[in-house]
């Protein structure tokens, strides 16, 4: 397939690259020591069309193509070296707004999307709870119907943008006979409710500029409009957003390995050890190559994705694919980068200690790699 980019989407990627890199890279050593989301940020990145990606121009969206949002998030990722940011907007965009986008009713569009691509409005997605991380089967808060709405009881864990999110997409048990496939149902939570609160706030590894959190839900009542889609449909609201984030989330990391892929080259050029610059010796170049075949292997099942991701029936498995090969191809070039630069890698000030703190998590958010194996290994009958 010839994914050459149109004129308009090399505009844009050379675009976001600039914004990025003059933008979002101020003070970065000292917000992520303090863990601190910058609200500035986002808008400035909602000021570029960041948040709204795919969704119609009539919501406030650029209505692009998933292969251009993917492009577009590359960029950002080669661009920004704030993990957290990227990371954050990424799962506002793939796992809040576009099922809003996909599955939302008209008013529910009107009253959300706008605001969600203007960066008024913070998403979030709440699936993941303390008994049940990969294993969404064991989720146990519940939602009750009641006179004109539903009351919410449980609570939700590792929640991305959970402690700063206006909106919350939340999947809750309605029907606990039917299981995940029809006893599912999500809503849509919007901070000040009653009885919805934010609870502790987790310290990290890595993405510490990305806030997450706990959700407590204590009989918190949401009206029958609260549902996104229907009734016991969760799971295909569950599906839609890990379609697009397990296809595109990942095209960020793409720019994140080219720009480690460029930092280790130029380390390599410069630093002289034992009468000759390191790319001189054969375990440093190698190293270098091989970001090199992982670079163009992921970037190529990125757009190959993307490029199927509203047209194939089978995506799910090549969005497990993709996540799976980029995500480790990440963490194995972040690996690289700190050992090439050695002692200087494992200081803050280089700042390759810091892009393999935020690798790491790439294996566990959206489905681990094992969940990505389970993944494949059924579509292949096994």
């Amino acid at each position: 397939m010839d994914f050459t980019l149109t004129s308009e989407q090399r505009l844009l990627r050379d675009t976001i690259v600039k914004f990025a890199g003059a933008e979002l890279n101020n003070d970065l050593i000292q917000r992520d020591r303090a863990q601190t989301f910058s609200r500035e940020l986002w808008r400035r990145c909602a000021a570029v069309g960041l948040p709204g990606l795919p969704v119609p121009e009539e919501f406030g969206g650029a209505n692009a193509d998933p292969l251009t949002c993917a492009i577009a998030l590359e960029a950002l990722g080669y661009g920004c070296r704030d993990g957290g940011l990227v990371f954050s907007l990424c799962a506002h965009l793939l796992a809040c707004v576009v099922p809003v986008w996909q599955h939302g009713s008209d008013e529910q569009k009107r009253r959300y999307l706008t605001g969600l691509c203007d960066g008024t409005l913070i998403g979030a997605h709440a699936i993941t709870e303390p008994g049940s991380g990969s294993d969404t089967f064991a989720m146990r808060l519940r939602a009750e119907k009641t006179d004109g709405g539903w009351r919410l009881s449980g609570s939700k864990t590792f929640i991305s943008n959970g402690p700063v999110a206006d909106v919350v997409v939340v999947f809750a048990v309605t029907d606990p006979g039917k299981g995940f496939h029809g006893g599912i149902t999500a809503f849509l939570v919007e901070r000040g409710t009653i009885g919805f609160s934010v609870g502790q706030k987790f310290d990290k590894m890595g993405l510490r500029t990305s806030p997450v959190g706990e959700l407590v839900f204590e009989d918190a009542q949401v009206p029958e409009g609260a549902v996104l889609g229907s009734v016991g449909g969760g799971a295909g609201v569950f599906g839609t957003a890990m379609e697009w984030e397990r296809s595109l989330l990942v095209a960020a990391h793409v720019g994140t390995i080219e720009r480690l892929l460029e930092t280790s080259i130029t380390y390599a050029r410069t630093r002289s050890q034992f009468g000759q610059v390191i790319g001189k010796f054969q375990a440093v170049a190698h190293k270098i190559a091989d970001m090199k075949v992982q670079l163009e292997a992921a970037r190529l099942l990125v757009y190959r994705t993307a490029s199927r991701l509203t047209a194939s029936r089978s995506v799910s498995l090549d969005a497990a694919i993709t996540k799976l090969f980029v995500s480790e191809s990440l963490v194995r070039t972040a690996l690289d980068a700190v050992q090439l630069h050695g002692g200087y890698g494992f200081m803050e000030e280089y700042e390759v200690e810091r892009a393999l703190r935020d690798a790491v998590g790439s294996t566990l958010y959206s489905g681990t790699s094992e969940m990505q194996r389970n993944i494949i290994a059924r579509w292949l009958g096994l």
